[in-house]
């Protein structure tokens, strides 16, 4: 009887343990790090310094992306690296691009570029 009871108290214990979230504040970070994010800004001659393979920004519709981890599996091979530190806008609309690639350039995301 004693086992059924230490076992039911641990068992709503444990429960009790994954239902509460873990913290309070946890949405709060998770906003004011987006925030953080978007509130970056570079100007043009600073996205221009990242113009090589192993450090390749773009800019794409007056944001800016890192996109160094993605020079290597580019699809189009060194097309990429054509615009590497300046505008990519052309050519990532272009009609060699799938539908997918909209969704995978927010991952690249670093901030908005300067006026």
């Amino acid at each position: 009887m004693m086992i059924a009871v230490v076992a039911l108290v641990l068992g709503v214990l444990l429960g009790l343990f994954v239902l509460i979230p873990r913290g309070r504040n946890s949405g709060q970070v998770k906003q004011a790090a987006n925030h953080r994010k978007v509130s970056i800004s570079y100007s043009k001659a600073e996205v221009a310094l990242h113009n090589k393979r192993t450090d390749c920004w773009i800019i794409i519709k007056d944001k800016v992306y890192d996109v160094t981890s993605y020079v290597e599996e580019h699809p189009g091979g060194d097309a990429i690296l054509a615009h590497a530190g300046d505008d990519s806008t052309e050519g990532f609309y272009g009609p060699q691009h799938a539908t997918r690639v909209f969704d995978m350039i927010d991952d690249f995301y670093i901030g908005d570029l300067k006026e």
